[in-house]
């Protein structure tokens, strides 16, 4: 097929460009001058110059593809002025969604988060998982990147309504290789590496390799229903930090961080680096809306896209050593021996 990829500069885009080429599709990929490349190095793909604000311009690029695969989003927990998110996350989905079908582009597949779909409640013990059907209650669109992509979600739902044929994909936390920033997840793992975590806050995250993310993408365009989601993660992989950082010792050998920090204490330096940044400018080591989002054990079930589309289930122990072992080898933490972890 030939395949058209928004945000192929980032962790999960890079990802699935590695995996469309791999599997034999030919790959369009739009990238901004000055882009970082890093994750699509040796990968062969035309790249294409453009910008997620002009609607025309992504049109005349998509003119042949078969699919879209929008993965572009501005994330960020803390901004200045956080219009420009909006203007990404919102009005940039409903530009590429459209301009797509105008193309004649036969799968449109975008790619949400499982900020969208209704936590947990945290009076239950233990935690059962949620899925696709789990309503979003108010107080969780805690933070503007959440109510943006909750926005660009209803965007897609609504144009899927109106025969537009787009699926909806919602990864959980991924991990892997070729997480060039890191994003927040990986850069748990870089820290861990580094021995620069002497604390930690505690939470409970649904942890998939990245590569099951992208070839979730893959299935989505394949086998996907138009107008429904599907939540891309693992099913063994609902654990809590202290349980990540248990399989991080057992793949490495560094002894994880000991101490727990109370959600109060927390909340408190999260307020106090704030106040700074808006004095600064500067992105706050803490920010509230991540402090906000750990009080939750974000904890899902990926049983839909296993049973329809065919979710690869890789082991997340697996997905760890993996990112362990490429952020050795490109020089985000020193290089090691990783152990097997009876994998």
């Amino acid at each position: 097929m030939n395949c058209f990829v928004t945000g192929c500069s980032g962790f999960i885009g890079a990802n699935l460009v590695h995996e469309l080429v791999a599997q034999g599709h030919t790959v369009k990929a739009l990238l901004r001058p000055g882009a970082d490349r890093r994750g699509t190095a040796n990968i062969p793909f035309e790249a294409i110059a453009g910008d997620l604000a002009d609607p025309e311009g992504l049109e005349r690029a998509m003119r042949g593809c078969d699919w879209c695969f929008h993965v572009a989003a501005s994330y960020h927990l803390w901004l200045p002025d956080y219009r420009p998110m909006y203007a990404a996350n919102v009005d940039g989905t409903r530009h590429v969604l459209t301009a797509a079908a105008r193309a004649g582009v036969s799968r449109i597949v975008y790619t949400s988060t499982v900020g969208c779909i209704g936590l947990p409640n945290p009076g239950h013990s233990p935690v059962t998982p949620t899925n696709e059907e789990t309503p979003v209650a108010e107080g969780q669109m805690s933070n503007h990147y959440k109510r943006s992509k909750w926005q660009a979600e209803l965007v897609a739902r609504d144009l899927a309504s109106q025969g537009l044929p787009i699926v909806i994909v919602n990864p959980s936390a991924p991990v892997g290789p070729r997480d060039v920033k890191p994003t927040p997840t990986g850069k748990v793992i870089v820290d861990f590496l580094n021995r620069a975590m002497p604390a930690y806050l505690e939470t409970g995250l649904n942890w998939v390799h990245v590569r099951d993310v992208a070839i979730g993408h893959i299935l989505a365009a394949e086998k996907g229903r138009i107008g429904e989601r599907y939540i891309l993660g693992n099913r063994a992989g609902n654990w809590t930090m202290k349980e990540a950082f248990r399989v991080l010792e057992q793949v490495t050998g560094i002894r994880g961080p000991a101490m727990r920090i109370p959600y109060f204490v927390a909340w408190t330096a999260a307020q106090i680096d704030e106040r700074i940044s808006s004095f600064t400018g500067r992105p706050p080591k803490a920010p509230i809306a991540g402090v906000r989002m750990a009080r939750y054990k974000m904890f899902f079930d990926p049983t839909k896209a296993v049973r329809e589309l065919g979710l690869p289930q890789t082991d997340p122990k697996q997905a760890l050593a993996d990112a362990v072992a490429w952020f050795q080898e490109n020089g985000y933490a020193p290089k090691a021996r990783a152990r097997s972890a009876g994998l």
